[in-house]
């Protein structure tokens, strides 16, 4: 289990504006080869974009989601709806690339560089921070229904206070030597920044994702049947900036979250055995 420092971890929290049970975190997260974590996701392609459109309100089904990617058009739709599906699948593909080639890094540019792919004709501006575009002015809001809105850092003229979080934030996170727990807090940190105009959750999910695969970790997909769980999560993550529960949400989520629960719980039952000799032991000695 984590057992971080009080005071790196309150530099850590401070840096990305939110905070988190850093021991609850799994830390027995099946690892496999690279190239295997890149094979499962690739292989379910389809299911990975279809999930991601339900969580945006897309109402392409999966069967129409399949569709598209085979390249063939489907009638009755948005051609907005239809060109999220594409962005989204051609920027997964591409963030398989570069895992697949050791290109992936967790900085600005490759976060800026998916973010062109996933958010093109629907965004805004896309492939750069807010303010660093033509337009320097509009901050956009997050609508939380009955919780109102959340209103990220404004936006300013070169991104420079945008910019500065980014920099603060990765620094932070680059020394968390737990990949699950650094591609979880950068989800979470871009998307509630909020560094462009539209697209961040699915942005930032890529990068989780692109830390994951590229440290031997399948990637993690938030199945279409719990967007309400979601969803209703991300909003009380907005509203109270403590990550605890959305946390826990995206290890439920991950393809290996019942191996990583059997070895808890596992371990679990041998530390209590082994208390439970020390303390045998001490009675016995005490006779």
């Amino acid at each position: 289990m984590n057992n971080p420092g009080s005071g790196k971890s309150t530099d850590l929290f401070n840096s990305l504006g939110f905070q988190w049970n850093r021991e609850a975190i799994p830390q027995n997260a099946p690892v496999h080869d690279v190239n295997r974590a890149c094979f499962r996701l690739q292989k379910m392609l389809a299911q990975y974009v279809w999930d991601a459109v339900v969580l945006e309100g897309n109402p392409f089904t999966y069967p129409q989601v399949k569709t598209i990617l085979d390249g063939i058009t489907v009638g009755g739709h948005r051609l907005s709806d239809q060109d999220q599906v594409r962005n989204l699948a051609a920027s997964t593909k591409e963030l398989l690339r570069l895992v697949k080639t050791g290109s992936f890094k967790l900085d600005k540019d490759t976060f800026t560089a998916l973010h062109a792919m996933v958010a093109r004709e629907e965004a805004l501006e896309w492939g750069h921070f807010r303010g660093e575009g033509g337009e320097q002015h509009y901050t956009p809001h997050v609508g939380l229904g009955e919780a109102g809105d959340y209103i990220p850092p404004e936006t300013q003229p070169n991104a420079s206070d945008l910019n500065r979080i980014f920099s603060d934030g990765l620094a932070q996170l680059e020394q968390l030597p737990d990949p699950l727990e650094r591609g979880m807090a950068f989800f979470l940190f871009g998307a509630l920044q909020q560094f462009f105009f539209d697209g961040n959750k699915r942005t930032s999910r890529m990068m989780m994702n692109g830390v994951l695969m590229s440290n031997g970790m399948d990637a993690i997909s938030i199945p279409a049947a719990r967007a309400q769980e979601f969803n209703e999560k991300m909003v009380d993550f907005y509203v109270t900036r403590n990550a605890a529960a959305m946390m826990d949400f995206l290890v439920q989520c991950h393809p290996d979250a019942q191996l990583m629960k059997s070895a808890e719980a596992s371990d679990q039952k041998t530390a209590a055995m082994s208390t439970g000799d020390v303390a045998s032991r001490i009675r016995s000695a005490g006779n």
